[in-house]
């Protein structure tokens, strides 16, 4: 015979009136629902407040606009990254904590995204892959005969690199042919044994090329050489005569007399074979008859 059901021997999960306790909290779950919802409405309404006022200022500031867009692609690539991740089948919370690991931007600040843009796909450029990757190509295009590419690729950066007033003495060496250079030292019978450098480089190529900083000559040059667009040569132009004006010069004469006793040992200054094909492909117009340019000696006593 079965037994009575009686408060003592009711299973657990049913209360004495034969309810369950989940039933029995519905009233309490409706109020949380309803607390939400009535704060999700309110922050909703604020966050539109903010939203609009945000965008006011961005009509009117080019700099919140930036901010704006700024904040916009962040916000867009963080839902990414978790629809990306969830599609992995990553869990939902595991999702959030890796993408929010991966932001590392900290809080944001005044309701506005700190959160750096990340850039996704693919080894960064400096990494090893990606230069063995260009290494490849580059072999690929050595072997392609169909491949017509001129200029060399570094071209394009020494541009980028030159002052205005280093393209004219670019177009001084490359029209005017190799240029007079001198050294001062100290001479006499001292200096047959042991001469000192008093001014080295003077030259007269700043107010040939006209341009328009004399005084920075001395840079122009260096980072011409940089370049690899001129040399530095020991020895003396053909004709002698090329070295009188220079010779003449103020800063020559004051290097001279700042000594007493000097001599004076003639250089040149050259395009070098690089530096000659940068002018013609970069510096000259197509009309011009290129056979006609100065002839310049290559590098053999850089040392």
């Amino acid at each position: 015979m079965s037994e009575t059901p009686t408060e003592d021997n009711l299973p657990a999960r049913l209360s004495a009136n034969g309810s369950s306790p989940a039933l029995d909290a519905l009233p309490g779950l409706m109020r949380i629902a309803a607390t939400s919802w009535v704060r999700t409405a309110e922050w909703g309404v604020v966050a539109g407040l903010k939203t609009g006022r945000r965008l006011l200022r961005a009509a009117t500031n080019p700099q919140s606009a930036v901010e704006l867009a700024q904040g916009m692609a962040t916000a867009s690539g963080v839902v990414a990254d978790l629809a990306k991740a969830v599609a992995s089948g990553v869990s939902i919370p595991q999702a959030v904590v890796e993408v929010s690991a991966s932001l590392g931007g900290g809080a944001a600040k005044s309701g506005e995204s700190s959160v750096p843009v990340r850039p996704r796909g693919g080894p960064t450029p400096t990494s090893p892959r990606s230069l063995r990757e260009q290494g490849e190509q580059l072999l690929m295009r050595s072997r392609d005969v169909w491949n017509n590419e001129t200029g060399h690729p570094a071209y394009e950066r020494i541009l980028s690199e030159l002052a205005p007033d280093e393209g004219r003495i670019l177009m001084l060496l490359l029209h005017g042919g190799p240029q007079p250079a001198v050294d001062v030292r100290t001479g006499g019978p001292i200096g047959a044994v042991s001469s000192n450098l008093v001014a080295p480089g003077l030259n007269m190529i700043g107010p040939r090329a006209g341009v328009r900083y004399l005084d920075q000559v001395p840079s122009y040059l260096n980072n011409l050489f940089r370049l690899g667009l001129i040399w530095f040569s020991r020895e003396q132009l053909r004709d002698p005569l090329e070295y009188q004006v220079v010779e003449a010069q103020p800063d020559v004469l004051s290097a001279m007399h700042s000594v007493r006793f000097h001599k004076i040992v003639r250089r040149s200054i050259h395009l070098t074979p690089f530096g000659e094909d940068f002018c013609r492909t970069c510096l000259t117009s197509e009309k011009e008859d290129l056979a006609a340019l100065p002839e310049h000696q290559a590098p053999h006593d850089l040392d």
